[in-house]
């Protein structure tokens, strides 16, 4: 009974300084999901800073390196209708809702995205998508919000 708790420990040793081993090794390496993270994250801290055009090619450079995925195509959306660019605005919203039709930033930037155009349907139609995805979330409210006042400042009730 002995010899099986010290093998059971022994196995368990090495096989736990096995993984340490191999995820440190992986931490290391350029390549890695945390170094694509970083990317995107120093992304997302440039838009914050609306630094919108440092922060787009770092997005590229994520999605290059991992493929396209929905929180990357949503902040190249944003980005690029920040700097006035809405055509490849609304196509970056547009693929990440391909990706992700429930995708909750890519469908309150839409929304917005249809406002700035003047579009008060469609941007009525995202606010749907909104609550029906997560009722009264963060980003129904700021889309909504953005509605009362397009609707205040344009006379519409």
């Amino acid at each position: 009974m002995l010899n099986h708790r010290l093998t059971l420990i022994a196995a368990l040793t090495a096989l736990s300084l096995g993984f340490a081993s191999s995820a440190f090794s992986m931490g290391s390496d350029s390549t890695t999901p945390a170094k694509k993270a970083d990317d995107y994250k120093k992304a997302v801290d440039l838009i914050e800073d609306e630094k919108y055009s440092a922060a787009i090619p770092l997005l590229q450079k994520s999605i290059k390196e991992k493929g396209e995925y929905a929180d990357a195509l949503n902040q190249l959306g944003f980005a690029n209708r920040k700097m006035g660019n809405w055509k490849a605005g609304m196509e970056y919203y547009l693929k990440a809702l391909s990706l992700e039709p429930n995708h909750l930033g890519a469908n309150e930037y839409l929304g917005e995205l249809y406002l700035e155009q003047k579009d008060l349907p469609n941007a009525e139609k995202q606010l749907a998508i909104l609550k029906a995805a997560c009722g009264d979330c963060d980003e129904f409210d700021e889309l909504e919000d953005s509605i009362d006042d397009y609707k205040d400042d344009n006379n519409i009730n």
